[in-house]
């Protein structure tokens, strides 16, 4: 949504000259608006009060457990790989952390080379090392070059930090995180799972969709307009400024 005097800045976002201050008014993309929509109608993403693990009351809930049919699957694949498509980073393979991240993992291997004309190889890992057959804990393609890992989201980012230990363990580079939400909110600190994780770890992070972009979906959505209100109360009171 645009407001009236705000210009596009070249770093993809969309800008008022009074309310420049904190927050950036994000331009949805289209791979963002179709994720969005069937993420609402498939039930992957609720409004209402939810009480969060970390004792939050949240007005909105995300879970892309509800991704469980085949067309879900493959939609959701083709937003991942639009992801990394409009953000041009550069990888080698892609890498699902175990469990939730496997299927993510498939589903963006099969969009790029349909979609975007880019055939790479992928992994993932067990939870627990097999001491039989091929062995080890890595299925599929042996970890190498530049890995971008795929998963749902980060929350305490346990998973993802597990996955940077067996991808450079292997000898790789981890080439960035790939998740489809990033919720810009603060953990236990003043900082997001998102930026402990780049702070800590160098490591880059593209969501499909941030917490901005959901309230900019809810404001172009006439039966939305109070859950706007609702995530932009949320927001002031435990987001975080974008990096």
């Amino acid at each position: 949504m645009r407001i009236a005097g705000s210009r596009r800045h070249r770093d993809g976002f969309t800008y008022h000259p009074i309310l420049r201050s904190r927050y950036p008014i994000p331009v949805l993309q289209p791979h963002q608006q179709v994720f969005l929509e069937a993420a609402l109608s498939r039930g992957v993403l609720r409004f209402g009060e939810f009480t969060l693990k970390s004792g939050r009351q949240s007005p909105y809930f995300f879970n892309m457990g509800g991704i469980d049919t085949g067309a879900a699957l493959a939609d959701a694949g083709a937003a991942y790989a639009a992801a990394v498509a409009a953000n041009d980073l550069p990888f080698d393979m892609l890498f699902g952390p175990a469990y939730k991240g496997i299927p993510l993992a498939a589903a963006t291997a099969i969009a790029l080379a349909r979609e975007h004309d880019r055939n790479v190889p992928w992994a993932y890992n067990r939870k627990e090392a097999k001491d039989h057959g091929e062995g080890g804990v890595i299925v599929g393609a042996p970890l190498s070059g530049r890995v971008l890992i795929v998963d749902d989201v980060i929350t305490a980012g346990t998973a993802v930090r597990e996955s940077l230990a067996l991808i450079r363990g292997a000898g790789a580079t981890v080439a960035g995180v790939l998740v489809a939400l990033d919720r810009q909110e603060r953990g236990q600190g003043e900082r997001s799972a998102v930026q402990e994780l780049a702070r800590e770890h160098g490591v880059p992070v593209i969501a499909i969709i941030d917490l901005g972009d959901l309230m900019e979906y809810a404001g172009t959505r006439p039966g939305l307009a109070a859950e706007r209100e609702r995530l932009r109360a949320y927001r002031d009171r435990y987001g975080v400024e974008p990096a």
